[in-house]
């Protein structure tokens, strides 16, 4: 038996003057509670109670034990107290890595009110488009954008979907003409997404199912979404891009979005945690707040339906 519990039984049979009431206390029998205390003694070497039919007593070893494990128990109950209170108390610094386009576009609005719902907490968040190794980098949740997760330990929760536009300036298809079915892609000069799964291997998925093909190398490559609108924008080519980052620059007809019947598949959000049994209070606090208003942010930036006409697309 481990040290505390023989400690806690020893005390409480002092306390209660006697080893049957101790033994009825502790739901324990009077031979199994005193052979614990002769363990006890037998570890520590020394005499800590005088037994006999009549009364109990304390040697002097006894009572100098008595007091300083009663001081260490009170000590250690007063820490797991403190502990289950801080484990419910949302404060500390929370490290957050997300994508850097996501992070501008969806998490900086959101941000704001998660701030003043937990007034003690402090945020460290880093954006970076790469898929950061979460334990290794100190980071306590992590937000991906995939369309498959790979294998890994940690734990995933999924908080949502973005679907994936392809797009082009008016400026570039005034001059090069719009493609109207997937397979006239290859013969458009194509942006590309370097961090993506498979950056040249698109799937288009139309009522008459699903295309897929390998495209020629881009023009341009880029590991950041908001760099790429900018230069399609510009005119530079045909690419794909996450509907929060299209759709305000389709609004304002920067870009138009191309063979709106045959779409990509989605890129689901998850939020992405270390294993373990607790959880900590201020990352449950964030990925329960990310799953409450993550929806509405990313229905703002949802793709209008082919068969959806009258509804408007979110602005600037």
């Amino acid at each position: 038996m481990d040290s505390l519990a023989l400690m806690r039984s020893f005390r409480r049979v002092v306390e209660l003057g006697s080893f049957a009431r101790a033994a009825d206390d502790l739901a324990l029998s009077a031979a199994g509670l005193s052979k614990q205390v002769r363990q006890l003694e037998a570890r520590l070497g020394t005499v800590l109670l005088q037994r006999t039919t009549r009364r109990m007593s304390l040697t002097d070893g006894g009572r100098l034990y008595y007091a300083e494990c009663g001081r260490l128990l009170d000590e250690i109950d007063a820490l797991e107290q403190r502990m289950r209170a801080g484990s419910e108390r949302v404060d500390g610094l929370l490290r957050i890595n997300a994508p850097l386009s996501f992070g501008l576009c969806v998490l900086s609005p959101l941000l704001s009110r998660f701030l003043a719902a937990h007034p003690h907490l402090r945020l460290d968040l880093a954006l970076d488009d790469r898929v950061v190794d979460l334990v290794g980098e100190g980071f306590d949740v992590a937000v991906r954008l995939r369309s498959e997760l790979e294998d890994s330990s940690l734990v995933a929760r999924r908080l949502g979907q973005v679907e994936q536009l392809l797009c082009a300036a008016p400026s570039y298809l005034q001059r090069h003409g719009e493609p109207r079915t997937p397979q006239e892609l290859c013969g458009h000069a194509l942006l590309g997404y370097s961090l993506s799964q498979s950056p040249r291997a698109w799937q288009l998925q139309g009522a008459d199912g699903a295309s897929e093909f390998t495209l020629p190398a881009p023009r341009a490559a880029a590991n950041n979404s908001l760099l790429l609108r900018d230069l399609l924008v510009d005119g530079h080519g045909v690419g794909s891009l996450p509907a929060f980052v299209a759709a305000p620059a389709i609004a304002a007809g920067r870009l138009r979005e191309l063979l709106p019947r045959h779409r990509q598949p989605p890129r689901h959000v998850h939020a992405v945690y270390a294993t373990g049994r607790l959880l900590p209070a201020k990352v449950r606090a964030f990925v329960d707040f990310l799953d409450r208003e993550l929806p509405a942010a990313l229905a703002a930036g949802r793709p209008v339906a082919p068969d959806e006409p009258g509804l408007l697309r979110a602005s600037e």
